[in-house]
């Protein structure tokens, strides 16, 4: 006896069989959901455009960084072209929609921001209003991470210094050097040879010059060498451009501090002092309306004695001490600016080589430290 069933399953042959056109399109909408589910969630390509981490980090390099090591950041402004950057600087034009802004949330990550680590971020001095940028668009900075929440720091002659600790320098950290030469000039091929940056001439025998230390011996072997001394600021030198641009601090990149970095839950008393040390995170860090009247520090239109910090800071400088804007001339990084770890160079690309020696082969695939 035959049964019939009620109900036949489609088999395949009574689907109906995708155009190429359909395919492709197909196959195009995933890889871009995949890529930027990657990219947002797991890690992202980035370039090394200028010269402030080497020689840790060269100009050319390029990196995958690991954004799934501190917590993946959401997006501020969830509308916007994948893969470009926020503003075609060219034409200024923007490539995200401001219309939507949703608050900061990390999803959990893999471990803490510690010091030693080489962290890209977003550039908190673009936090100014004259910017009016929301964070995510904000330029990507990489830098090493020297003090994290709740730490003390100072620099002297050019050391950093944390809870009274000389901190490590990075292996291959870098600082400009005054030479003087006695009146033979110096043959260019060597500054290409040793990798040294010419920043500048004080007199007809003097310059400045950025040496590694790597090849410092081999440069002071020279016959026309008299002299190599590091470049150090003296301590109360006050310098305007230093943060936090106050002469009550008379700072300057090389002799800084001490300063602590503000820590979620942290609470300081409101004053002239802290207020020049801490108004730029309350205020436009921590979205706080913050207004002088007298003696009397208003917070939101209300009368404050003290505050206490929502977010982590951190202070990031560049392995290449005299070349790098940091966080000696724009302060603290808050905890939502930051975007993840650097990882591995995955290519290097040497703009001033020739065709066959462009690519720095033996950076390829190289872990960061």
């Amino acid at each position: 006896m035959n049964w019939k069933l009620p109900f036949k399953k489609k088999t395949d042959s009574n689907k109906p069989k995708k155009s190429k056109t359909r395919e492709w399109a197909d196959a195009i909408l995933f890889a871009l959901v995949a890529s930027t589910i990657i990219r947002g969630l797991l890690f992202s390509a980035y370039a090394i455009p200028s010269g402030s981490m080497e020689g840790t980090l060269l100009t050319g390099d390029y990196l995958f960084v690991s954004k799934i090591s501190y917590g993946p950041r959401m997006p501020f402004t969830p509308v916007s072209i994948p893969f470009l950057e926020s503003t075609i600087t060219k034409y200024n034009i923007k490539t995200y929609w401001d219309g939507i802004k949703l608050p900061y949330f990390r999803l959990p990550g893999l471990t803490e921001i510690k010091k030693g680590d080489i962290v890209v971020f977003n550039k908190p001095e673009e936090a100014d209003p004259s910017y009016n940028r929301p964070v995510d668009a904000r330029t990507n900075l990489i830098k090493r991470c020297q003090a994290i929440p709740g730490d003390k720091l100072t620099i002297v002659n050019g050391q950093v210094f944390i809870n009274g600790k000389a901190a490590p320098n990075a292996e291959k950290a870098q600082t400009s050097y005054d030479v003087v030469t006695n009146g033979t000039e110096i043959n260019p091929q060597i500054y290409h040879d040793l990798s040294i940056d010419l920043r500048g001439q004080k007199d007809a025998n003097t310059y400045e010059m950025i040496i590694p230390k790597a090849n410092l011996a081999t440069f002071k072997s020279y016959s026309n060498i008299k002299s190599v001394t590091p470049v150090i600021e003296p301590a109360g030198n006050y310098d305007a451009s230093v943060f936090p641009h106050n002469e009550k601090f008379k700072w300057n990149q090389d002799n800084f501090g001490p300063l602590v970095m503000p820590k979620r839950g942290m609470t300081v008393p409101l004053n002239d002092s802290t207020m020049a040390l801490y108004r730029r995170a309350i205020e436009l860090y921590e979205n706080n309306k913050v207004a002088i009247n007298g003696k009397d520090v208003l917070i939101n239109g209300k009368k404050a004695e003290n505050y206490t910090f929502k977010m982590n800071y951190y202070w990031m400088m560049g392995d290449n001490r005299h070349n790098s804007l940091d966080s000696r001339f724009w302060g603290y990084v808050p905890e939502d600016h930051v975007v993840g770890k650097a990882m591995i160079t995955w290519m290097s690309i040497d703009s001033t080589g020739t065709f066959l020696d462009k690519i720095r082969w033996n950076r390829i695939l190289k872990p960061i430290n």
